[in-house]
């Protein structure tokens, strides 16, 4: 596009724009301000039949959607992807409840209850709900930390039985250890559902947003880390300790290295032989995609070839290996949870609950945008809350959902929650009549299958280079979270993570980029100096671009950036000429200085203009008073020193060589109570030696929040506020036009002449202007 062609140019007339005129021009609205009272009354005391069915099928979207459910389009796509679905939903929850440190039937719980709540409750259409692998390595953690081998240990009496153990030994109790980790892994899920049912009536579905994408892509990394090595052991059939929390991987580690020579040589090959298959097929599923219908059930295929060979060759008798065992058929029977674990378990059931609604909602949005449709966040709270609390009363654990799952409800059909009851059906057909012929299946094969879904997530370590490239704050977090999760554990690492965010974009506001701006020659635009070639700084203004809210974190090195932008520290050039003018004052009662006549250009500068906000004792009733039992009254001469020329006294005072600065706050989204003060501090400062402040681009809510916070006085009133930069240099144009160059600096005040040594200003103005400390200049000079 040629700029100079003239459909590429535009011309606008329009007046000058200050704040005030603006508003005066346009008819600015008063803002009304409802109370907690009238909006609640607007929200629920008005409520028509009408309202009253959307506010219901706002809770149960089921009403809105299956009402509109085309049965001839959908029905048989949503059939064939509940069967491919639910065979890899009781597979997977066989296979995810080893992380947990259950037994395999609690995994086809987990599969199922969800599935039930999610399909009335739900906003999503495509994601299949169950268990998740970080989740329940998360469960299983708190579930070890609880209930741990050693807590089961009984002797062993009488003499060695049929497996050879030798009187007087230790052996587990099963049953019990059992019976008290579902127990933990039942109430923790109950408590999550709680945290997320109480998150979704607060209406906070937003502080998901907290998470990031590089945090959760560390967290889920590191999770993944954690879910191979708890896995491995099952795979090689080690035994090892339980270790929870700080480096719990390397300890679990060096357990599985130490009696790797006890491996049992038929799960090893069984694990890696699966996790080769899988891996291999789901790459085929992967690429021939679109040629493929359906993706081929691989997890299916091996599971029951696996079961077969195993039951065949009789594994266990021959060879020893482990296998899942017994499978009982039907549901266990509804129990509460144990309310006395809550406190225990309270801080890991909250990142829990977090963690387990962020990577549902972020999957559900993927499918969500593919297809045109929209979910609510709070209403995913509440499902999901209720979902978990659900399972928690059937011996379950917690609900999510999985990527790899969902791509297979999406991939083979599956248009609503239909498909998801349909593969609900098939897992309580496994459970209730199919359970047991999966009994004699290696527990390697289900630890494989694990692992080989882990793909994925440790891909995610290619996103490191990338975030390098493009923000390396966003690779410091995905680095530091992942670290912290690996060492410290999942639910501290996460703290730590999001601890670290907060930090960095504490950082990134409390040292903004500043910059000093000039204008392109012949437009309204203007730009950092430093950037562009064609651009001029306009002689006299300096123009302080700010690009970040202005609060107390900041507010210094606002300041200290400023400072380096005009060139001087206002207060000291004050007090560098309050100092001169006392000792010209001095030279004049001595008779060693002669005023020049008035006009002259020797003598035409002060200290400062007149300024209201910082009041003289002249008008504080002082004016009288006695030295040595005498009446004296100060009687008045006007002086004037030009500041720009050499000064009869040797004082160094710091020349200042703008009259004018421009504070560009289009950038600027919020002021708090302190940067409003600290603000207005600055200003009178400047307006004390001759330099006039103005205030460029405030949004409105911005100008809103400043009169909220009384940031307007008789001294810094609205008329410094302007629409653009550009309204700004225009009225400081008209307002230096025809004056000579050295008038901005010409500035009088009114010096005592008497015995005593005149006081300029008074000891609180004083304290104010010298005392560096941020709190102290706030309460002295904001009143």
């Amino acid at each position: 596009m040629d700029p100079y062609l003239p459909e590429n140019q535009y011309c606008v007339s329009r007046p000058i724009y200050s704040n005030p005129t603006f508003e005066e021009d346009n008819e600015r609205r008063t803002r009304e301000e409802k109370t907690f009272r009238e909006r609640l009354h607007r929200t629920c005391g008005s409520c028509s039949g009408r309202q009253s069915l959307k506010m219901l099928k706002g809770v149960f979207p089921i009403i809105d959607w299956l009402s509109r459910y085309p049965i001839r389009e959908w029905l048989l796509s949503d059939v064939i992807s509940g069967l491919s679905t639910g065979l890899v939903c009781s597979l997977q929850g066989m296979a995810y409840a080893l992380l947990v440190s259950v037994a395999p039937v609690y995994g086809l719980y987990s599969a199922f209850f969800p599935i039930l709540t999610y399909f009335l409750l739900g906003t999503s259409r495509h994601i299949s709900v169950g268990p998740f692998p970080v989740t329940c390595l998360m469960v299983g953690s708190v579930v070890l930390t609880i209930a741990p081998d050693d807590l089961f240990l009984v002797p062993v009496n009488g003499t060695a039985d049929a497996n050879g153990t030798s009187p007087g030994r230790m052996t587990i109790d099963r049953e019990a250890m059992e019976a008290q980790r579902i127990m933990v892994a039942s109430t923790m899920t109950v408590l999550v559902g709680l945290f997320q049912v109480v998150m979704g009536l607060l209406q906070v579905g937003f502080l998901v947003r907290y998470l990031s994408d590089p945090l959760v892509g560390g967290f889920t990394t590191a999770a993944a880390l954690h879910v191979l090595v708890s896995q491995l052991k099952i795979v090689l059939s080690v035994p090892t300790n339980n270790h929870n929390g700080l480096f719990s991987i390397v300890y679990t580690l060096i357990d599985v290295f130490t009696n790797i020579r006890q491996a049992n040589v038929a799960d090893v090959v069984a694990g890696l032989v699966t996790v080769a298959i899988v891996m291999v097929v789901k790459e085929i599923n992967v690429k021939f995609q679109h040629k493929i219908p359906v993706p081929i059930p691989i997890e299916v295929i091996v599971t029951v070839a696996a079961a077969g060979l195993s039951y065949g060759m009789e594994l266990e008798s021959r060879y020893g290996a482990s296998i899942v065992h017994s499978i009982p058929r039907g549901f266990a029977p509804p129990q509460l949870p144990d309310t006395g674990m809550f406190l225990d378990i309270l801080g890991c059931s909250f990142s829990t609950a977090v963690v387990g609604y962020a990577v549902a909602v972020s999957v559900a949005k993927v499918y969500a945008v593919k297809h045109d449709y929209t979910i609510d966040g709070n209403q995913e709270l509440l499902a999901f809350g209720l979902s978990n609390v659900f399972c928690g009363l059937f011996s379950s654990f917690v609900a999510s959902t999985a990527l790899s799952r969902t791509a297979v409800q999406e991939s083979t059909g599956g248009k609503t929650q239909v498909a998801g009851v349909i593969s609900a059906v098939i897992i309580m057909i496994v459970i209730l009549a199919l359970g047991h012929l999966l009994e004699p299946l290696q527990k390697s094969v289900l630890a494989a299958i694990v692992i080989a879904n882990l793909k994925g997530m440790f891909l995610q370590v290619a996103d490191v280079p990338r975030l390098w490239r493009q923000n390396r704050a966003d690779c410091f977090i995905w680095l530091a979270t992942c670290l912290a999760c690996v060492v410290l554990g999942l639910d501290v690492g996460l703290l730590a993570g999001l601890v670290f965010e907060m930090g960095t974009v504490v950082v990134r506001t409390q040292f903004p980029a500043c910059a000093t701006l000039g204008n392109i020659p012949g437009t309204n635009i203007y730009r950092n100096l430093k950037d562009y070639k064609n651009i001029a700084e306009i002689p006299g203004v300096k123009i302080f671009k700010c690009n970040s809210p202005i609060y107390f974190a900041n507010i210094d090195y606002f300041k200290e950036r400023l400072r380096a932008a005009v060139g001087f520290d206002a207060v000291r050039v004050f007090k560098k000429r309050s100092k001169a003018l006392k000792k010209i004052h001095r030279l004049i009662k001595e008779g060693k200085l002669k005023q020049t006549e008035p006009g002259d250009a020797v003598a035409d500068v002060t200290l400062g203009v007149e300024n209201k906000g910082f009041e003289s004792e002249r008008g504080s009733g002082r004016d009288v008073g006695r030295v040595n039992d005498r009446e004296w009254v100060m009687s008045e001469v006007k002086v004037c020193v030009d500041w720009a020329s050499e000064l009869p006294v040797t004082v160094s005072v710091p020349k200042v060589h703008i009259h004018s600065l421009v504070l560009d706050f289009s950038a600027v989204s919020f002021l708090d109570l302190v940067a409003v003060k600290c603000l207005r501090l600055f200003i009178k400062e400047f307006l004390r030696i001759g330099v006039n402040v103005y205030i460029a681009g405030c949004d409105d809510e911005l100008v809103w929040k400043m009169e909220a916070l009384a940031f307007f006085d008789e001294t810094v009133t609205r008329d410094l506020l302007f629409v653009s930069v550009h309204d700004a240099v225009l009225f400081i144009r008209l307002e230096t036009a025809g004056e000579n160059s050295q008038d901005a600096f010409v500035e009088r005040l009114s010096v005592l002449q008497d015995s005593k040594e005149p006081r300029l200003f008074t000891q609180n103005e004083d304290l104010i202007e010298t005392y560096e400390n941020q709190h102290r200049a706030i309460h002295g000079l904001s009143n």
